[in-house]
């Protein structure tokens, strides 16, 4: 199991002394079987009058920052270990009745669904539909994983890369249009477009890492995005159309939300003179050192009923 550290910081920039309103800030890794985080430190200058940590609608942690004086920079730094357990593409098992598409999610799990399958944007002519439906085969054989994964994989081979640091993401039809964009267009543009299959799919930000010096995956150096998609028998697996990755591996989730304004890693108010803000800047760095010793224990994401029946159960 991945040891991993993880250092991220943002620093604002101002020209003359603002005050600083609520801050909210999504930093800290989200915990279960998968990830289990070691420790954490949050780091605030100006030093914060009151901090406080909440869960939201989603269950992730965010730390609510107040200031009462006036300062130039707003630097904040989160620090955190992690043991990390990768789940391989072939370790997704998706119930029978669901393996082929089209299918139609169980009574019990289509209430808390619905929201992650309404679609966000507008798409008066179908392109988006259209774009998606492209890849559903016409003999009714189409398999579930292997629709989503050549969604993904079609994004990474024929979609470019490119990074914007400006606030917001492009509309998919625009994304379909210039056929590039940033870890976040490419998100958005998957979770459009299996939910126009019917699909449940939700944002997801975090950290993504080379879990392997022979892998190489983009979106390094700053928060990355990706999207999870609710598959019976796995639940909620990741996919990640900027790198084609499927599963977490080298993905390390911080907020989960339906829509990527819900997940912004951090948000704020100041008050000054407009001309005031110099700029952002954003570092984050993501170091694996030798595996944990957990790893030898066998615990971790191990999916038993593939690994077949002479392995025993894994412990989380």
């Amino acid at each position: 199991m991945p040891l991993l550290t993880i250092h991220h910081s943002t620093l604002y920039r101002y020209q003359q002394p603002v005050s600083l309103g609520e801050h909210r800030i999504m930093m800290r890794p989200r915990e279960g079987f998968d990830q289990h985080l070691l420790s954490a430190r949050l780091v605030i200058e100006p030093e914060p009058t009151g901090l406080r940590w909440l869960h939201d609608v989603f269950g992730n942690s965010v730390a609510v920052a107040a200031f009462d004086r006036r300062t130039e920079k707003l630097l904040v730094i989160s620090e955190t270990t992690l043991e990390h357990a990768p789940l391989a593409q072939q370790q997704v098992d998706v119930e029978p009745y669901a393996r082929l598409f089209p299918f139609t999610y169980s009574a019990e799990d289509m209430p808390d669904l619905l929201r992650s399958i309404e679609r966000q944007h507008l798409d008066p002519e179908r392109t988006v539909d259209n774009w998606a439906r492209a890849f559903v085969k016409n003999d009714g054989n189409t398999e579930t994983v292997a629709l989503l994964t050549s969604i993904a994989t079609s994004i990474k081979r024929h979609f470019t890369y490119v990074p914007r640091h400006e606030k917001g993401t492009q509309t998919p039809t625009e994304t379909l249009a210039k056929r590039q964009g940033t870890c976040r267009d490419f998100a958005v543009l998957m979770i459009e477009a299996v939910r126009a299959l019917g699909f449940a799919a939700r944002f997801v930000s975090g950290y993504v890492y080379n879990p392997s010096r022979s892998e190489g995956v983009v979106g390094g150096g700053n928060t990355h995005a990706w999207v999870r998609i609710f598959l019976p028998g796995s639940g909620w697996v990741e996919f990640d159309p900027t790198n084609g990755i499927v599963g977490n591996r080298g993905l390390v989730r911080v907020a989960v939300a339906r829509d990527p304004y819900q997940a912004i890693p951090l948000s704020g108010t100041w008050f000054g003179l407009p001309s005031s803000y110099l700029g952002m800047d954003v570092e984050v760095d993501v170091h694996r050192t030798e595996d944990s010793p957990s790893h030898s224990r066998g615990d971790g994401a191990v999916n038993s009923r593939l690994a077949g029946p002479s392995k025993r159960s894994q412990r989380c």
